[in-house]
């Protein structure tokens, strides 16, 4: 039991490391701007790369880890990103940066879901529950943590050190991992084939995805490069979807998506996802550019944000062993709905910031059912894969939610002078969306309750 929970917790510092990445780097973009002198259209492609390989390599990583085994993977990918962020803090020009930032998001697709996936076969029962929650708080917990960071070691010590960081933590759970999670063994995985075909146009369609919905915030829905991307993600889905039905070893049965458990769990990553990146989006363009906080305050001011989105995961934990799934969803989404409806009433720093905490409440319970959802009865065999799923739609939730509400703020983001009530009409869109996900929950969501009986571990994989 002690050794499991280790490899819990050396697995979350690894995935928290990968989430942070995605937002630690925003407080230091014009400090490396001005240092390695990027053009005003390469500095937006030091966040976008990581993202775009990140979320658009993520199923062809969960399948790899199905296939050769997840700590392999895990390990595998932990190196790429520990070497990869080297070669970020050591860049001298664009092209050295973006090519780590690049390696580092391939890192991160390999070995997200098969830290995932190993976390699922140390764990079953009531322990694979808890063990969920904790996952769960690492997903919001992780973007708020990342500004205060990145404001900490940027001023502190440098733009590098946002990188260099990940380099000791890196290898010391590359040391740690192999002695708290032992190797496992699944036979037979191995001798299934990988679906190339499938693994290029899903890999296409969601990088097409994330990027149009990346370009809305600074060219808007009706620009040719939103919608030119957006077209291509859906035919790139639709033939993958094809492609799928004809191939002897799938990358991803379509029958998967339409099980219900899935279904309602990808669709929870997406809202929850989405309602909390988007709130950080607003919260922190309100609070510097309306109030003329600092990149550090505005980290400083969103930790109430980044409590609660832990609590609310472990409160969700406790819950689901209690009632069922749709009443933790539903009441999760709702608290959004009424956080959101705070801050758009009430938009001035103290109010919004404890309307963003009540929502991010909700969220953190959002998160754990959607992980639960997808993942309690996952096989060893589909544990990567469904994990893959998950993290997908979490990626595709986060780049939805700005694109969306940045452009309810609508023209008033580039003038030069802002108020809070600028931010009022975006913060009421947000609140509509979750009354809405309310109602899709309450009708997507099955009726179940986890059981709370903790049968014997299982042989896991590997």
């Amino acid at each position: 039991m002690r050794s499991r929970w280790l490899a819990l917790a050396l697995l979350a510092s690894a995935q928290l490391m990968l989430v942070l990445d995605v937002t630690v780097v925003n407080v230091a973009l014009p400090d490396i701007g001005a240092a390695l002198h990027l053009h005003r259209g390469e500095l937006p492609w030091v966040l976008t790369v990581y993202t775009l390989v990140f979320g658009g390599l993520m199923l062809l990583g969960g399948r790899i880890a199905d296939l050769f085994g997840a700590r392999r993977l895990t390990l595998a990918g932990l190196a790429l990103f520990t070497a990869s962020s080297l070669l970020c803090a050591l860049s001298g020009d664009a092209a050295m940066l973006l090519a780590g930032r690049s390696l580092q998001g391939l890192g991160a697709a390999l070995m997200s879901p098969a830290a995932l996936a190993t976390v699922m076969t140390l764990f079953t029962g009531s322990g694979r529950g808890k063990a969920l929650g904790v996952w769960s708080g690492l997903a919001g917990a992780g973007s708020a943590l990342g500004v205060i960071l990145g404001g900490m070691l940027t001023s502190e010590a440098g733009w590098r050190w946002v990188f260099a960081i990940n380099v000791p933590i890196g290898v010391a759970l590359l040391v740690a991992i192999p002695l708290a999670a032992p190797a496992r063994q699944q036979a037979g995985a191995v001798e299934r084939g990988l679906d190339l075909p499938g693994a290029a146009l899903v890999t296409a369609g969601t990088a097409a995805a994330i990027y149009g919905l990346i370009n809305v915030g600074s060219h808007g829905w009706a620009a040719t490069s939103t919608v030119l991307p957006l077209v291509l993600a859906a035919a790139a889905w639709t033939v993958f979807a094809l492609v799928e039905r004809r191939a002897r070893r799938p990358l991803l049965s379509v029958g998967l998506l339409g099980r219900r458990a899935v279904l309602a769990g990808s669709f929870l990553m997406l809202a929850a996802t989405g309602l909390l990146v988007g709130g950080f989006f607003l919260g922190s363009f309100a609070l510097q550019r309306a109030h003329h906080y600092s990149a550090l305050h505005v980290g400083l001011a969103f930790l109430p944000v980044a409590v609660a989105t832990v609590a609310g995961a472990q409160a969700g934990t406790q819950v689901l062993a209690r009632v069922s799934a749709r009443i933790v969803a539903v009441t999760g989404l709702a608290l959004a709905a009424a956080g959101y409806a705070i801050a758009a009433r009430w938009p001035q720093p103290a109010a919004m910031v404890a309307g963003l905490s009540i929502a991010a409440l909700g969220i953190g319970a959002s998160f754990v059912t959607a992980f639960t959802a997808s993942l309690t009865d996952a096989a060893p065999a589909e544990a990567g894969l469904r994990s893959a799923l998950v993290n997908t739609f979490h990626e595709l939730g986060g780049a939805a939610g700005v694109a969306v509400l940045s452009s309810a703020a609508g023209a008033g983001l580039l003038t030069a002078r802002l108020a809070s009530h600028d931010f009022t009409h975006a913060f009421t869109v947000g609140a509509v969306i979750a009354a809405v996900a309310v109602a899709a929950a309450a009708v997507l969501v099955p009726a179940v309750r986890r059981r709370p009986a903790e049968p014997r571990i299982s042989p896991g994989e590997e």
